[in-house]
């Protein structure tokens, strides 16, 4: 999917949304729309999917120190039966300069728990800007929620 993303972005297309989930032919799979944006802008994109917190924590990380911002996530089942969350990052090719991101994701089976997390992490300049409910390896049915915040 990256590989293909990154194809339709060097013919000028920008990513639009991602959706997980049963297809008619393909069986579970990852839905990716690209279309093309108005500005001639190019972009370079990462794929991230791993069915744990940690995992997608510290690659989402790498991602934000190499100036990529996130984008969107969904949940699909994977070949091996699991779930896993995919994000999706995106930077400009072109950019003068590159704009670094901090990411922490908190992941909970309990609501009140995640409203606290994310009280504390706003409390710390986080913004949130995606989440998904997805059943992890580790901790079975959890709330993920990923927030960033600007180095």
């Amino acid at each position: 999917m990256q590989k293909e993303m990154q194809q339709a972005a060097e013919a000028g297309f920008r990513f639009g949304d991602v959706m997980g989930g049963d297809t008619a032919f393909g069986g579970s799979e990852v839905v990716v729309i690209m279309h093309r944006g108005s500005a001639p802008d190019r972009f370079d994109y990462r794929l991230l999917a791993t069915n744990k917190t940690s995992t997608m924590q510290k690659e989402m990380q790498e991602g934000g120190d190499a100036g990529f911002e996130y984008r969107g996530q969904t949940v699909f089942k994977s070949a091996f039966g699991g779930k896993e969350v995919v994000a999706i990052l995106e930077r400009p090719l072109d950019a003068k300069a590159i704009v670094k991101y901090e990411y922490r994701l908190l992941a909970s089976k309990k609501t009140s728990t995640m409203q606290k997390e994310l009280t504390e992490a706003g409390d710390q300049g986080y913004e949130f800007v995606g989440m998904t409910v997805a059943k992890t390896l580790v901790g079975g049915d959890e709330v993920v929620a990923i927030l960033r915040r600007k180095l």
